[in-house]
């Protein structure tokens, strides 16, 4: 006959039995998002940076489209609002990403959106991370 020690015994194992198991791959799960967290943090931030960099650069584009027949009459600094939406308009179509332009007086303002595809955050199903900026350029004389 079996003592009562020996049945806890018993009883006490099959209870614990797969504990380990369940709980490293518990853990295993948690490091994993947390490593997605910090690798795809860093390329939403450096999507951040590239999307500022396109709404700067195409901003700048639209700043330089100067009205010349304006200019070469007065010598006074009028843009063109066509040619700066087309300048700007222009570049962000060699980036691939999606922008708007706005031109008021003499002042050409860029909105872009940038999409940064995830690396680990999409094994959660979180493929990309959605990234705004807009940069402003104004066109002006200098001596």
């Amino acid at each position: 006959m079996k003592t009562l020690a020996t049945r806890w015994r018993t009883m006490r194992a099959r209870r614990e039995a797969g504990f380990a198991t369940v709980f490293t791959i518990t853990v295993f799960v948690t490091l994993l998002l947390f490593a997605g967290l910090v690798l795809d943090g860093g390329l939403a931030l450096s999507g951040k940076v590239t999307a500022l960099d396109e709404a700067q650069q195409a901003a700048r584009a639209g700043a330089q489209a100067l009205d010349l027949g304006v200019f070469r009459n007065s010598g006074a600094t009028t843009l063109s609002p066509q040619a700066a939406i087309a300048a700007a308009q222009g570049y962000l179509a060699h980036t691939g990403d999606s922008g708007t332009v706005q031109v008021t007086g003499e002042t050409v303002t860029v909105s872009v959106t940038h999409n940064q595809h995830t690396q680990l955050l999409s094994l959660a199903g979180l493929n990309t991370i959605t990234v705004h900026a807009t940069a402003t350029a104004t066109a002006e004389q200098t001596n």
